[in-house]
């Protein structure tokens, strides 16, 4: 069932929010009649802020317009007519409206999309449907939190309706009381003006008159003495009341800040290290609103209650007036939650390039409801040390201009509010780090160990400037670098920065050991995230054992072993020039980039000792095959197989640049000798879909030359196939794994422009050279090369190089 579909069926109090996010700007005309449409597009996978997405956010715009039009256009019967005048005032309207700014629609789309999923979330999860799910535990959770939070705001709600019933009533009763005072007063006059004249013949009359006067003033002071009382405890009751609710504000905005936001912020922080981030922020936004109106409506009642007293003064004696204390703590809540809702909806990038464009969003949570876009405020962004940082919390004061450690361009934007979505925002897409100030550096810390921070800075004023707020909000930590070879380390810092940090830490403390357990989440979270597929139980056992320079018994738990910052990335591990991090670092980007989809198969085991491959393939039939990481090669994945007497053999690792060249899967197929995955799959069943298609069609390229056929070959185990066999990928069961054998075919490949590695140089590998001349400088069983050559030099039948086996590289130019 779609999405649209789903909404239509919710609740009515859901379906009415619903409809509240759509309107003129997008009418729910267009999201009815172009459901499916806008579905498909998977909006939520675009970037509005990142200027890579700009251009196809353009075109997808306007295929919407485009698409609005043409279904307009079918409708062609009468009882039609007005949706299709909707529908065509809708498709004129975006392209006035949006043609310069495509972005602002595709950011009101994805807002209502995201209405949707929110709302029909909640309600499939408290109807229980989602309580399969992994996890269901925790969305029972999240439903409790919302329950809990939105039960407090109607609590504190009905609350302030209460006091702002008494406030009205103790002012008719304050006014009740000024009207008897004054009867009260006028009596008093009277008394005074009759017990002043002499005494008469009428003095029996003025004494009645006196005495129902005194009767009177008496009635009057009684019913002033009670009014008194009333209003006394009216005021001390209201005062009560506004304290208990500033108490309850109190402690519903250090739940929503310091539990709800906070999480938030750290799950963000998490999602630099690829965890899964599922924000809840319109939620919070939706509670910091609701906060921010009740702090407002209690301190506009708490000053409607002084000027009460200020115009009647009635004093209780011995009790203290708390209402200046009660407006000092309702005006801190909501300088609070003002400055705590500033926030980077979209961090910078952490590994930073100088002279590189970035960009980053930030927003304030409470801005529309506090009006703060009537008086658009002005941004400024600047890059300061950890240092400065620490200053900055330690004074909680903004920086002063000039104190920055760097010269970001383009540093400054306006705040702007999206009516659509309520959020008051700006989105800095151009900003580039011009140059940057690092600081002394000590014993072995690099540049790659410094880290900085982004401060983002404003000003504005709200209740018609009475209250004026100076907010500013840190980045994550940034580590600057000024080159790619600078990116592995860089990434180190990060990686156990955002993984190891604790809340409310001193800028940018970091424990120096850890559990391996915690390291090993961390690294399985980075992998999963880069790669598509999570890493085992022995794939982090393996990784415990490589981090810490273990043994190869594979049976040791590290678990509780801590793992110290310079055993992560700052020494090398033994008998390397590389540390953990840069052999972790390069696994990880060459299966990124090259072997993603085997990867996600299981098709490369890729994390196993030499010494367990060779036991793994010990007892298999021969040409059965396995891929593992090399552990002497950066970033370099080796095959290793089975001879024909049982034998293990490691191929030379292959590494980006050689998967630039040809992919694992073509290779794969060029080395007829491997037969079947480890423990039993046909090689051609698991990577026949990777296999590059042949295509014949077109002999020659652009320039007139002929296109090369590259192979990968590995001497004395079968070459390619013979004179004019058409290429193409066909099985090799039944080929057999027999040195020098004729028979396959290979797969045509695009023209490269990588060149072979130089045949003098060897990697750093125990088990294996390098070399593209079949033959040339191999001695040893065990010992082999993968050769990338063209296939009609392979061909000539009479190609004999067994005479060049064992010559030096002087002697074969000689």
């Amino acid at each position: 069932m779609s999405l649209w579909a789903k909404a239509q069926q919710l609740p009515p109090e859901a379906l009415q929010q619903v409809r509240s996010v759509y309107g003129e700007h997008f009418p729910i005309e267009v999201r009815h009649f172009l459901s499916s449409w806008i579905e498909e597009k998977m909006w939520a996978d675009i970037e509005p802020d990142n200027p890579q997405h700009e251009q196809y956010i353009t075109s997808l715009v306007g295929l919407l317009v485009q698409e609005l039009e043409a279904k307009a256009a079918s409708f062609t019967t009468e009882d039609m007519f007005l949706t299709k005048l909707k529908l065509m005032e809708a498709a004129k309207m975006f392209r006035q409206r949006y043609s310069q700014n495509p972005t602002a629609l595709f950011k009101i789309i994805t807002h209502c999309l995201g209405t949707e999923t929110k709302l029909v979330a909640q309600v499939e999860n408290v109807g229980g449907t989602l309580m399969n799910m992994a996890g269901g535990r925790g969305l029972m959770a999240g439903m409790d939190v919302i329950t809990e939070i939105a039960q407090q705001v109607d609590t504190l709600r009905r609350r302030t309706q209460e006091t702002g019933e008494d406030l009205r009533r103790m002012e008719q009763e304050q006014e009740a009381f000024a009207i008897s005072y004054h009867d009260c007063t006028k009596l008093s006059t009277h008394l005074q003006h009759y017990t002043t004249q002499p005494q008469n013949q009428q003095g029996v009359e003025l004494e009645k008159k006196l005495r129902s006067i005194y009767r009177q003033k008496d009635q009057q002071e009684l019913l002033l003495n009670h009014k008194v009382t009333g209003l006394m405890q009216l005021r001390l009751t209201l005062a009560d009341k506004l304290k208990d609710t500033i108490a309850r504000l109190n402690n519903l905005q250090s739940r929503v800040l310091d539990d709800e936001l906070i999480r938030w912020k750290r799950d963000q922080q998490l999602a630099g290290n690829g965890a899964t981030f599922n924000s809840n922020l319109d939620s919070i936004q939706e509670w910091c609103e609701s906060l921010a109106e009740l702090i407002w409506h209690n301190r506009q009642q708490i000053k409607e209650a002084e000027r009460l007293k200020q115009k009647l003064a009635l004093d209780h004696p011995g009790v203290q007036d708390i209402l200046p204390t009660l407006n000092s703590q309702i005006t801190q809540l909501l300088s609070s939650l003002v400055t705590s809702t500033f926030i980077i909806e979209k961090q910078p990038p952490q590994v930073m390039k100088t002279n590189t464009r970035f960009t980053s969003t930030v927003r304030l949570l409470v801005g529309g409801k506090l009006n703060v876009h009537m008086t658009p405020p002005q941004v400024k962004v600047s890059i300061i040390s950890e240092a400065q940082a620490n200053a900055l919390l330690k004074s909680d004061k903004m920086a002063k201009s000039g104190e920055a450690s760097g010269e970001i361009l383009n540093n400054t934007g306006t705040m702007e509010y999206h009516q659509a979505t309520r959020q008051l925002s700006v989105s800095f897409r151009n900003m580039q780090l011009k140059k940057i100030k690092r600081a002394e550096k000590k014993g072995t810390e690099s540049v790659m160990d410094e880290k900085f921070s982004l401060l983002f800075q404003s000003q504005f004023s709200v209740g018609g400037g009475e209250l004026v707020f100076q907010v500013w909000t840190l980045s994550l930590p940034v580590v600057v670098i000024v080159h790619g070879n600078q990116e592995p380390h860089a990434w180190a810092t990060v990686t156990w920065d955002n993984a190891f940090a604790e809340p409310g830490r001193v800028p940018f403390a970091v424990p120096d050991k850890v559990p391996w357990g915690q390291v090993a989440e961390a690294l399985n979270v980075k992998f999963r995230s880069a790669t598509g597929r999570p890493l085992t139980e022995d794939n982090l056992r393996f990784l415990g054992e490589k981090a810490f320079r273990g043994g190869s018994s594979g049976n040791q738990d590290y678990s509780g072993l801590l793992l110290t910052w310079g055993q992560f990335c700052k020494e090398p591990l033994p008998e390397r020039n590389f540390t953990f991090w840069e052999w972790f670092y390069a696994v990880m980007k060459l299966t990124r980039e090259h072997l993603r989809g085997p990867w996600i198969d299981g098709y490369v085991l890729g994390f196993v000792r030499k010494k367990q491959t060779e036991e793994m393939l010990a007892t298999c039939a021969s040409g059965t095959f396995l891929m593992r990481f090399s552990d002497s090669e950066l970033g370099g994945v080796t095959i290793a197989w089975v001879g024909d007497q049982r034998e293990v053999f490691m191929l030379q690792p292959f590494t980006s640049k050689d998967f630039a060249i040809r992919c694992l899967a073509d290779r794969v197929s060029d080395l007829q000798h491997l037969l079947y995955l480890y423990p039993d799959l046909s090689k051609d069943h698991a990577f026949s879909k990777y296999y590059t298609p042949f295509n014949d069609s077109q002999p020659t390229t652009n320039n007139g030359y002929v296109r090369p056929l590259l192979v990968t070959h590995v001497p004395g185990w079968g070459g390619p196939g013979s004179g004019g066999q058409t290429p193409s990928h066909s099985s090799v069961v039944g080929i057999g794994g027999s040195h020098g054998g004729q028979g396959g075919s290979y797969p045509a490949t695009p023209m490269f422009q990588a060149p072979s590695p130089d045949p003098s140089v060897t990697r750093d590998t125990p088990s294996v050279a390098s070399s593209y001349a079949p033959g040339l400088g191999q001695s040893g069983v065990g010992r082999f090369n993968a050769d990338t050559e063209y296939g009609d030099i392979l061909n000539q039948p009479d190609l004999n190089l067994d005479p060049l086996n064992g010559l030096t590289f002087p002697e074969f130019m000689q």
